[in-house]
């Protein structure tokens, strides 16, 4: 049996996320009880794969699973995993596992590391001294963000050190609204948020940004008691607000953000409490040292989930560039030309070139938006209007068809679209539903094809006409989608219609018109996707 090397692994589940070590092969995954990793999801199989270690490397095997396994966003029967794969079962929405990530589950827990203590400090350690020992072996913790458990770890110790008998965390929002974060009495069990904490108390820390502390409430000038004291018989209670050091932006702080983290809330119903100067100087150290792990940990929450964030971006733009790309056929009436630059990583830009029959169809559509929302609708759209074209659709039925679809779903876009439709003949049919007029250009005249009709997925009622034109052997007819119309220099001035139109006039072909497109726009980054075709009729 081959030595596996224990290999970190991540799941996400639903709302879910848990973490563990692969250390044997195989390691099965399913919806039966007896898997290693048992998944509770629809589109999972019962035996739905395996990973496995052989010769020196992980693998992982579909095992005749009924809706597959996807690594890096493509499915698979069999692959070789690397560290940071992805894994989904059953589909890309569905469960998916991070393979190889840094050991981010060290289960050394913070008690663990208590443990350890007397070997790490002599019996003369002061308190403190102690304290400050636990805080720097929490503070390494921080990367797992598990902020909870450091925080219930840190009560703990401030209930020790304080001799009170309740202590709370709360977390504060953008907003300073507080959030139970941890709780534990004198005896170690654990508290949740009840009633019968002094919200008077908390919210003056809160507001005021300062300590709060009194020591015997019944000897406490009346201006410092409130009525919840009074109520739940508090005798004392300090009240220690979490500031952030991290060095707010600008921005944050035109945006009113405010740098309170939490509140460290300690209070006694039985004894007045006796709160030395060594005592307060601790309180402040742990009030400063857990904002500091707060800090951290938001910082690595934040980056994990950008890196999520771009990984998941990365598959969808591989997808999409699958799912779109385009294979210009080599015809003898005609040629056709393309370029397409999203201004993100995916966009709601494409086009296609489909041959039916004696006819070749040229297909630009624009969605409205940006980023992944729009890249979704487009893959749709794409798929819809392919079909309706090898069926042999009118073009007018073509874009009623993708109207109603769009106002049907109800998803809040709407799309420019142009499908040219060119015969051997030379007679070109087109409907143009809101795009940027397509052009035409026999020598150095220019003409602009003048029918339109409204974006797609505005109106479920609306109509549409198609218009017609005539090429003779040397037309060529451009498409543009309003990224290149709307493109802008450093002065913000637009590309615009007319320096397209003189761009198409005075260029051989489409590398001439992005050419002038670039050097108008220089080194002003583009704004919006920029899709261009160039059909030519030989």
């Amino acid at each position: 049996m081959n030595h596996v090397p224990p290999t970190h692994y991540e799941v996400l589940d639903s709302s879910h996320r848990t973490t563990g070590i692969l250390d044997h092969s195989p390691f099965t995954v399913g919806r039966l009880p007896d898997r290693d990793l048992i998944l509770e999801d629809v589109h999972v199989s019962r035996r739905h794969a395996e990973i496995s270690y052989e010769d020196g490397a992980f693998h992982v095997t579909d095992t005749e699973s009924r809706h597959g396994t996807f690594v890096n966003g493509v499915r698979v029967q069999r692959q070789r995993l690397s560290p940071e794969d992805t894994v989904h079962f059953g589909s890309l929405e569905g469960p998916k596992l991070r393979f190889g990530i840094a050991d981010a589950s060290s289960t050394s827990t913070i008690r663990e590391l208590l443990v350890q203590l007397p070997a790490a400090v002599s019996s003369q350690t002061t308190g403190l001294e102690k304290l400050r020992w636990f805080l720097e072996a929490a503070r390494r913790l921080n990367a797992v963000g598990a902020v909870d458990q450091i925080l219930s770890c840190l009560v703990e110790t401030t209930l020790d050190l304080t001799k009170v008998e309740r202590g709370y965390f709360f977390l504060c929002d953008e907003n300073g609204k507080p959030r139970f974060a941890a709780g534990r009495n004198n005896k170690g069990e654990s508290l949740t948020d009840d009633s019968t904490l002094s919200r008077s108390a908390i919210q003056q820390a809160i507001s005021s940004a300062s300590e709060f502390i009194v020591t015997d409430t019944l000897k406490a000038e009346a201006v410092l008691r409130s009525e919840s004291m009074i109520m739940q018989n508090i005798r004392s209670i300090i009240c220690i607000p979490l500031r952030s050091r991290r060095k707010q932006a600008p921005l944050e702080r035109a945006n009113g953000k405010n740098d309170l983290l939490g509140v460290l809330y300690l209070d006694s119903r039985l004894h007045a409490g006796n709160l030395t100067q060594v005592d307060s100087e601790m309180l402040r150290s742990i009030a400063s040292e857990a904002a500091a792990l707060i800090d951290n940990a938001q910082l690595v929450i934040a980056e994990e989930q950008a890196r999520r964030y771009r990984e998941e971006l990365d598959i969808a733009a591989k997808i999409q560039q699958g799912l779109m790309a385009v294979q210009i056929p080599d015809l003898p009436h005609a040629k056709v030309s393309a370029r397409s630059v999203p201004c993100k990583e995916i966009g709601g830009d494409f086009y296609d070139v489909i041959v039916e029959g004696d006819h070749i169809y040229l297909v630009i559509v624009d969605v409205s938006g940006k980023g992944i929302p729009a890249a979704l609708l487009a893959s749709t759209l794409q798929g819809l209007i392919y079909s309706q074209l090898k069926a042999g659709h009118s073009l007018e039925m073509v874009a009623t068809l993708v109207n109603q679809y769009i106002c049907a779903k109800n998803v809040g876009r709407y799309a420019t679209l142009c499908i040219l439709k060119l015969s051997k003949t030379g007679q070109l049919d087109y409907i143009n539903c809101g795009h940027p007029r397509p052009i035409i250009c026999t020598g150095q005249h220019v003409q602009p094809l003048q029918a339109s009709n409204l974006p797609v997925g505005l109106i479920d009622d609306a109509s549409f006409s198609a218009g017609t034109s005539a090429l003779v052997p040397g037309t060529r007819v451009f498409l543009v989608t309003d990224g290149v119309t709307e493109a802008e220099n450093a002065e913000g001035a637009f590309f615009g219609d007319t320096r397209l139109q003189h761009a198409v006039g005075s260029s051989c072909n489409l590398d001439g018109v992005a050419l002038a497109l670039q050097s108008f726009c220089e080194a002003t980054p583009a704004t919006d996707d920029c899709t261009m075709l160039e059909l030519l009729f030989l």
